[in-house]
C-alpha cells in the first residue's frame, strides 16, 4: 500500500513541479464515488480531531507557502514518493513519511509556514532513518 500511495504522490508532485495547474489522474481513480452515508460517517468521526487541529493551525510564515515554498514542498513530497518503496524494508519509516505528507497537506491548506517547516524536518528524519538502516 505505501508504494501505491507513493505512486500517486509521484504523479501529483511531478505535475506540480513541471508547472501544471490541474492534475491528471487515471480515470478509475478520478471517477471514484462514495455514498453520502459513508461521507457523513467519516465527517462525524473527524469532527472532534479537526476542531483541535483548527485551533493549532494559523496563517504564519507565509513565504513557506508561497510560490517558491510550494515548489520546495512539491520537491520534498516527490523525493518522499520515490523513497517510499525502499522505506517498506525499514519498519515505521513509511509511517514517518506519511506524517510528513499529512503535515505538508495541512500546511498548504492552512497557509501555515511553521507547519511546513515541521514537515520538512519530519521529511529529513524519515529519509535519514531509511538511509541509516539500509546502508
Amino acid at each position: 500500500m505505501p508504494s501505491l500511495m507513493g505512486f500517486f504522490t509521484f504523479l501529483v508532485c511531478g505535475q506540480l513541479l513541471i508547472g501544471r495547474r490541474t492534475f491528471w489522474l487515471p480515470a478509475w481513480l478520478r471517477n471514484r464515488e462514495l455514498s453520502s452515508k459513508k461521507v457523513h460517517k467519516g465527517l462525524g468521526w473527524m469532527r472532534k480531531p479537526s476542531r483541535l487541529i483548527d485551533r493549532l493551525i494559523q496563517h504564519r510564515i507565509s513565504f513557506m507557502t508561497g510560490t517558491r515554498g510550494m515548489q520546495m514542498t512539491a520537491l520534498a513530497c516527490f523525493v518522499l514518493s520515490l523513497a517510499m518503496p525502499p522505506m517498506e524494508l525499514v519498519p515505521l519509516t513509511v509511517n514517518i513519511a506519511g506524517v510528513a505528507l499529512t503535515l505538508f497537506g495541512l500546511a498548504i491548506m492552512a497557509s501555515d509556514g511553521l507547519l511546513s517547516i515541521l514537515a520538512f524536518l519530519v521529511t529529513g528524519a524519515s529519509l535519514f532513518t531509511m538511509f541509516y538502516f539500509l546502508l
